[in-house]
């Protein structure tokens, strides 16, 4: 049995807010033209609103409010229980090729990562981080294991350790524990590793 001193409290938490703003403040200043162009489209293409706004669940099980680029039709989660038989991830993720409720140009916002891009701004608000374990549903939450809850100690991020590895291909179980060896070792080097392979996977369009 080995102990291990926390990195989630103290100097390493006050340079991570720091780390954020910064990288967050000058990815809004640059993408800001791309993030006008995206939602502009969105409302040409459907004239449904711009935002997809949805409960999620962050630091000590508590909900809180994430906002993307809208990816999907406008019902897309009362569709979602007509074709969870079409599942292709092991509970409790979601995912299925070809999803009837994603558009041409949608799949290319997903797969680009583009309807991120709003959560900049949940960065300098600090309801999310740029990177972290990644924010799940309630009922997904609830299927959580034990040790799986820990990733419930951090605020959610942007991008998260387990994406360099694989993405949507890997199981929950394999992305929760990447995501808790990073959560016991994470420092700004790692966050700098991170954002630089998300920008490989994001560009392969993986």
């Amino acid at each position: 049995m080995e102990y291990k001193h926390s990195k989630l409290d103290g100097r390493s938490i006050v340079l991570k807010r720091i780390f954020d703003i910064i990288v967050s403040l000058i990815a809004i200043i640059i993408l800001s033209p791309i993030m006008l162009i995206v939602a502009i489209t969105i409302k040409l293409e459907s004239k449904w609103p711009i935002f997809f706004i949805q409960k999620r669940v962050w630091q000590h099980e508590e909900p809180f409010t994430f906002i993307k680029f809208r990816s999907m039709v406008k019902n897309a989660d009362n569709m979602k229980k007509d074709l969870l038989q079409k599942n292709e991830r092991k509970w409790p993720l979601f995912k299925i090729k070809n999803d009837p409720r994603i558009t041409k140009f949608w799949k290319f916002l997903r797969k680009s990562s583009l309807d991120e891009l709003p959560q900049l701004f949940c960065v300098i608000i600090w309801t999310m981080s740029i990177i972290w374990p990644r924010p799940h549903l309630p009922e997904e939450v609830q299927k959580y294991e034990i040790r799986e809850k820990r990733l419930l100690s951090v605020k959610p991020g942007i991008s998260w350790y387990a994406q360099v590895f694989g993405r949507d291909s890997l199981s929950f179980e394999d992305e929760a524990k990447l995501d808790l060896y990073y959560i016991h070792n994470r420092s700004i080097f790692m966050d700098l590793y991170v954002i630089f392979w998300t920008f490989k996977v994001v560009f392969k369009g993986k």
